[in-house]
């Protein structure tokens, strides 16, 4: 079944961080760097009552990765570990859009201030949305394949971006 229909994305600002070459495999909630979502000017009024909210959904264009996509990838923190692209967070997709939590920290005109994302500076910004507790957050929630490894929480750590040594 192929669609060969063409999808268009405009999009509506720029993510801004410290990463130039080398980013976070997650966001890092408590990453002290400044990390900027600018949205574009004609876009602004959309943000009325985003601040009312404390975490939102980024979504966004991986313009720079230029890897080629493989069905069945080894995530670099999976201790060699094989698994189906779409049982992964690999950014080398089939089309190239990312999605990150992030908490907002404060909005100034068309400026997201918001808590550590896992970008490099320049990312495309396609979307923004609320993230509503009751409807994101799903108790029985667990971590697939990474339940049946070995290093499962080593693993984990790695999975909630959260700075450990090897």
């Amino acid at each position: 079944m192929e669609n060969k229909q063409e999808i268009i994305f405009e999009p509506i600002g720029i993510i801004h961080t410290p990463y130039i070459n080398e980013a976070p495999y997650q966001p890092v909630a408590n990453d002290t760097k400044e990390f900027i979502v600018e949205l574009n000017r004609k876009y602004v009024d959309g943000l009325k009552n985003l601040e009312e909210f404390k975490f939102i959904y980024l979504i966004f264009y991986l313009d720079k990765v230029n890897r080629k996509v493989e069905m069945n990838i080894k995530p670099p923190w999976a201790d060699g570990k094989e698994v189906g692209l779409f049982s992964s967070r690999s950014p080398n997709r089939p089309n190239p859009i990312g999605l990150s939590i992030v908490k907002i920290k404060k909005i100034v005109g068309n400026k997201i201030y918001t808590s550590g994302v896992d970008l490099f500076n320049g990312t495309p910004l396609l979307d923004i949305k609320p993230y509503i507790k009751d409807l994101d957050s799903k108790s029985d929630a667990n971590y697939g394949w990474i339940n049946n490894s070995e290093d499962e929480e080593h693993l984990a750590l790695h999975i909630k971006g959260i700075p450990h040594s090897h």
